[in-house]
């Protein structure tokens, strides 16, 4: 039998190349489709000889076809770091939005599943704790962080569209604060900020007071729910992340006293519209997915600070 075909957006980015990985080395075929505006070619260069992956330089912004039978579509193009939306504002907005329809299109075309990747972002500045795939949210549709969180909203009643119009099988994950390999380490969120400033003997820089809150999914952990969703029967959205919550605070310490004891905290004023709290309610791909994170936080900082030691040209 041939081998089934996935195509993924962003498949040159932090997320998207993980992904590429995984269905490499699980038989599939990959198209990774990318215009490198935040993705790099260094994140799939070990797969350039893989008979089984091709590459195409490509906006899906813009109308574009590809050749072939296609088995899934996987939406992960879009600068996804408030340093890299907030410099690319009318990109961000354009690839939620003409991007996922484009993709869509070709799903649709093809027969093919699809699944997007979402936020949890779309929740804002939640006024309900934890976040549940019901909760609606709390997002300033002007504000400065807007333009991702509504560009991923959008997408996601788009992608629902498509499914109740045209009866698609489509899924949409709600990604929740993820870190790992291959992140950018000049992205401005705080695994890496803190990464790049204890490899380089700098203060800790912590926002605020350093009270609110997050919870993070090392990169494998994300991969597995991602794929145990597409090969799911249901669409969701669902929740996938680490429910295990820290304050920037208790997050900074963690990482002084393990890698640079006499290490400074340095404070400086919360961005505007930061969410105060984040932590996902994963009740639903536990029992619809038999999905949770294995990884530590202790265990998957490791692995990424050997990763960002290793590669410090990233």
């Amino acid at each position: 039998m041939s081998k089934k075909v996935v195509l993924i957006s962003g498949g040159a980015g932090f997320l998207g190349s993980h992904l590429c990985d995984w269905f490499i080395n699980h038989g599939f075929k990959v198209i990774a489709v990318d215009n490198l505006i935040t993705g790099s070619l260094r994140n799939i260069a070990h797969l350039k000889t893989n008979k089984d992956f091709k590459f195409i330089k490509q906006d899906v912004s813009k109308f574009f076809k590809v050749a072939g039978s296609i088995n899934y579509v996987m939406h992960f193009a879009s600068p996804a770091s408030p340093v890299d939306y907030m410099k690319h504002p009318l990109a961000t907005m354009m690839v939620g939005s003409y991007g996922t329809h484009n993709l869509l299109e070709i799903a649709r075309l093809k027969k093919a599943v699809f699944l997007m990747a979402s936020t949890s972002e779309i929740y804002g500045d939640p006024l309900v704790h934890p976040q549940k795939e019901s909760y609606w949210g709390n997002v300033n549709t002007i504000g400065p962080r807007s333009i991702y969180d509504e560009a991923k909203r959008y997408a996601e009643a788009a992608v629902f569209a498509y499914k109740r119009l045209y009866k698609m099988d489509v899924k949409v994950v709600r990604i929740f604060n993820t870190y790992g390999p291959r992140m950018q380490i000049k992205d401005g969120r705080v695994v890496p900020n803190f990464i790049d400033q204890i490899l380089n003997n700098q203060p800790l820089t912590v926002y605020g007071t350093g009270k609110q809150t997050r919870s993070f999914c090392y990169v494998d952990d994300l991969v597995d729910g991602i794929t145990k969703l597409l090969l799911s029967k249901i669409s969701g959205p669902v929740n996938v992340g680490n429910p295990r919550e820290f304050t920037i605070l208790e997050f900074a310490n963690l990482i002084r006293q393990k890698y640079n004891p006499k290490a400074k905290i340095v404070y400086q004023p919360l961005p505007i519209d930061d969410p105060k709290q984040r932590k996902p309610d994963i009740s639903l791909a536990r029992k619809e997915l038999g999905w949770e994170p294995k990884v530590a936080l202790e265990d998957g900082i490791g692995r990424t600070m050997s990763w960002f030691a290793n590669n410090r040209t990233n």
